[in-house]
């Protein structure tokens, strides 16, 4: 760990590690979530997401959800599922990652993982949904290779070449 990662009391991004999630890691994803002051707190309904039971429209029973960790303290997750609204293959449900740990590639290798399993399921058209004044996140899925869709949503023609 170097100097400044002490100092700081930030864990160095090589201690990452990323892997796939289940439903014994959402009360880490929930803790998580509630220690970011952003205004929009996480869903309430990510267990049931993660278990299967909660489908948002449209959307096909396959999913996966990728979590990076340090430790057991998980420092970003992101979901995605099969689907076929907006005549896509799937669908970006969850992106998010702790603010101390934005802007360190956490996001992109996120959404690399998750694009990877896209292509494994021949997934390729993928939508996210972002709001239109969530400039950041905009700007995020614009630079992995996203391109408007609708209002409120962003694709990607082929997931395959994100991130």
């Amino acid at each position: 760990m170097s100097d400044r990662a002490r100092e700081d009391n930030e864990p160095d991004q090589a201690e990452l590690q990323y892997r796939r999630a289940s439903v014994a890691d959402v009360p880490e994803i929930t803790r998580a979530r509630s220690l970011d002051s952003a205004p929009e707190p996480g869903d309430s309904r990510l267990a049931a997401y993660v278990e299967g039971t909660h489908h948002p429209q449209q959307a096909l029973a396959l999913r996966v959800v990728y979590v990076a960790v340090i430790g057991r303290s998980v420092a970003g997750y992101v979901a995605g599922h099969l689907s076929r609204r907006h005549a896509c293959d799937g669908e970006v449900q969850y992106l998010w990652v702790a603010p101390q740990h934005r802007r360190q590639g956490v996001a992109t290798e996120l959404l690399r993982r998750l694009g990877g399993w896209f292509a494994e399921q021949r997934a390729n058209r993928v939508c996210v949904n972002v709001a239109e004044d969530n400039v950041v996140a905009r700007l995020f899925f614009r630079s992995c290779g996203a391109g408007d869709l609708e209002r409120h949503w962003l694709v990607w023609a082929d997931i395959r070449g994100a991130a």
